[in-house]
């Protein structure tokens, strides 16, 4: 099982990790691509810092950040991280399986690295994946050709990542995951919700596992209110707010595939029944 979770803008800073060494992270068929990103993302931040801020729209500290990434310290990547997926997912709240299962099985598709491990050593940096860096372009175009023979041996991949980064490696035999919400009838994708359960399905992953489409439905069951798969595809509907599910509680994923709630439900659905799953087709 592989778990593709998207990066997130918020970003620890600082570390005490040594500088950044392509060569010590995983996936080492990347590093060529790699080393092309870091180049132009570093040069564009030093000759042109405000024309690079204007194209990522951030702060001008963001910046900073890519002009020093050669020499700032860096920290482990599930660390590094801090957006919604990840307070949600609570690594350092696992259980001794599930942080072993989550070394093994969780990457993060990132606009600058390809994909991170958990314990991949990075430094702070803004890049996005919508980004054309002078003399690379599109960041869909120099990652294509490697990420997608990188992830093709994989015989389960879950994709939580979002729009512009599953541009970057296509992806058809992944489990597709979808989280909507549905008020009076209308299922609508918002933000918050789609990343707060798509950090707690990665968690139910990484404390129950899963080998299969139909396993990954089960591990939905523990955050979701209705799940429903067609084919490859996962969509998980929530009926109230996705945070006041659980209340913030960190244990919901220790359920896994096991088919049970796994968590209190908030008032917004305290009258509905327990998370079922519905079939459309065949999850070979």
């Amino acid at each position: 099982m592989l778990v593709l979770l998207p990066p997130s803008e918020g970003k620890a800073t600082g570390g005490r990790g040594a500088p950044l060494d392509l060569a010590r992270l995983s996936h080492p068929a990347l590093t060529p691509v790699r080393a092309r990103l870091v180049a132009a993302l570093q040069d564009a931040a030093l000759r042109d810092p405000a024309g690079l801020q204007a194209a990522l729209a951030c702060p001008a500290g963001e910046v900073a950040q890519d002009a020093a990434l050669t020499s700032s310290p860096t920290m482990p990547a599930l660390r590094r991280y801090t957006g919604v997926v990840y307070e949600a997912l609570s690594p350092a709240t696992l259980s001794p399986a599930g942080r072993r299962r989550a070394s093994g099985s969780l990457r993060v598709a990132s606009a600058l690295f390809g994909l991170l491990a958990p314990r991949d050593p990075v430094p702070a940096y803004r890049l996005s994946a919508g980004t054309s860096l002078p003399g690379v372009g599109s960041l869909a175009a120099a990652w294509r050709p490697v990420l997608e023979p990188e992830l093709a041996g994989h015989r389960l991949v879950v994709d939580l990542r979002s729009g512009p980064y599953a541009a970057l490696a296509r992806l058809p035999h992944a489990v597709q995951v979808r989280v909507l919400r549905e008020t009076d009838g209308v299922r609508t994708v918002v933000s918050h919700d789609n990343k707060w359960t798509k950090g707690r399905l990665a968690r139910a992953l990484c404390e129950g596992g899963a080998r299969s489409v139909r396993d990954v439905a089960e591990a939905g069951r523990t955050v979701a209110d209705l799940v429903e798969v067609d084919g490859r595809r996962v969509d998980l509907v929530l009926f109230g707010l996705a945070r006041g599910r659980d209340g913030g509680a960190v244990d919901a994923g220790r359920a896994g595939g096991s088919g049970s709630r796994g968590v209190q439900v908030g008032p917004a659905v305290s009258a509905k029944a327990p998370a079922t799953v519905r079939s459309a087709a065949s999850d070979a």
